[in-house]
């Protein structure tokens, strides 16, 4: 059975709960609707978590963005359509997207896709191709790059191939 939580005590777990890790106002709403808080009280919570800090939608965005860039290496579309179904604001997205640095990306975006072509042991080119394809484009990156990309190390393997002829 779940516990009753006043206000006060309700405050205080959900504001360690905000301050473990950044946290959007979805998330926390979810979690003070699972203690069993009504709406009034939510609010009233919300709004404190606001007023002090703990709750701030810009900055989880921002955070959001480049964490998950930098350490699950996800392309910018990932990371949009992730902020959208967490209910972040077009304006807090666009924030966002700018943590991440143009050099940072591309760098990024190469690194992953020759690692992940390197990996690939298929032997028919075209199978090759779509499997990464689909790889790159699952982790967000714009389409233009992937198929540029793919152009690319196909031509680099065949090259490869004439040589060791």
């Amino acid at each position: 059975m779940n516990p009753v939580y006043s206000i006060k005590e309700a405050i205080n777990k959900i504001e360690n709960y905000c301050a473990y890790q950044e946290r959007c106002h979805d998330e926390v709403i979810q979690k003070l609707r699972s203690m069993k808080m009504n709406s009034d009280e939510i609010d009233t919570i919300l709004v404190h978590l606001i007023k002090d800090n703990f709750l701030n939608e810009s900055r989880f965005a921002c955070s959001f963005a480049r964490g998950k860039h930098r350490i699950k290496f996800w392309g910018k579309i990932r990371i949009v359509n992730e902020l959208k179904f967490r209910k972040i604001t077009q304006y807090n997205i666009n924030l966002a997207l700018k943590e991440i640095n143009a050099d940072e990306y591309l760098s990024t975006f190469h690194t992953v896709a020759e690692r992940n072509w390197g990996s690939i042991p298929e032997k028919n080119v075209l199978k090759k191709r779509k499997k990464f394809c689909d790889y790159l484009l699952r982790k967000g990156f714009e389409s233009n790059l992937v198929y540029d990309k793919a152009k690319e190390l196909e031509n680099s393997t065949t090259d490869d191939m004439a040589v060791t002829d």
